[in-house]
């Protein structure tokens, strides 16, 4: 009992430092670009509402795959940070620095999603669950994107270079792929099935390598074990 307890508080002294940067992280949340993705989609899945005549499905389909493209160009910008060359050398680790913006803005992200559903007529929207496995699937792909560019590079705002090669992406993917690839399809294909699959995989792969970006390289663990709390460690 007495290890478990000293386990317990153990988990408790190290997720204060978390808690506490909580404020100034939602300070520095680029609510700009976040903000407008969001508008944007739910400008497009609102659209057939406002069309005369009756929604047509297929158009429907593919204003919520903009929508949901929309969000994820917004959240392409969610690492962005002037003080990231600061906040590198306090003690937090980067994972939880990244979970922690992840982890404020997610209800954001799910709640603008399903406004963008209900936006939708109801005879003309597609199914719900495999409609939001793309949705996912994308914003994840654009999370990945932005941890790698932070990883890999030294630039402090990322995002409009990340937004941008998202962009391009969700085209090349849409012109490029052989119909035996395809995941831009209408319910009534039979690749349906199929392409939500591929959907899943691409889901399952962004997230992963989306965790591997958030770790920190070995170098920058080393010298951070080795500098006092509060200096810079590189």
């Amino acid at each position: 009992m007495r290890g478990a307890g000293v386990g317990v508080a153990a988990a408790g002294r190290a997720l204060l430092p978390a808690v506490d940067l909580v404020p100034p992280v939602w300070r520095t949340l680029p609510w700009g670009a976040l903000t407008a993705g969001g508008a944007l989609a739910l400008v497009m899945a609102g659209t057939p509402r406002v069309q005369s005549g009756e929604p047509d499905p297929v158009l429907s389909l593919y204003l919520l795959r903009g929508a949901a493209l929309a969000l994820a160009l917004g959240l392409a910008f969610l690492l962005d940070d002037p003080a990231r060359h600061t906040t590198s050398a306090v003690p937090t680790r980067r994972p939880v620095r990244t979970g922690l913006r992840v982890a404020l803005v997610a209800p954001f992200a799910a709640l603008c999603w399903t406004a963008a559903l209900l936006l939708v007529p109801e005879e003309a929207r597609p199914p719900a669950g495999a409609v939001t496995l793309e949705a996912a699937a994308t914003a994840v792909f654009a999370l990945a994107a932005a941890s790698a560019a932070v990883r890999y590079t030294d630039a402090s705002r990322p995002g409009a270079a990340v937004s941008a090669a998202l962009l391009l992406t969700a085209l090349a993917a849409a012109l490029l792929l052989p119909d035996d690839w395809a995941l831009f399809v209408a319910p009534a294909d039979p690749r349906w099935d199929s392409a939500h699959e591929r959907w899943a995989g691409l889901l399952a792969a962004a997230a992963l390598a989306g965790v591997m970006a958030c770790t920190e390289p070995v170098r920058a663990r080393k010298l951070r074990g080795s500098a006092p709390f509060g200096t810079p460690s590189g």
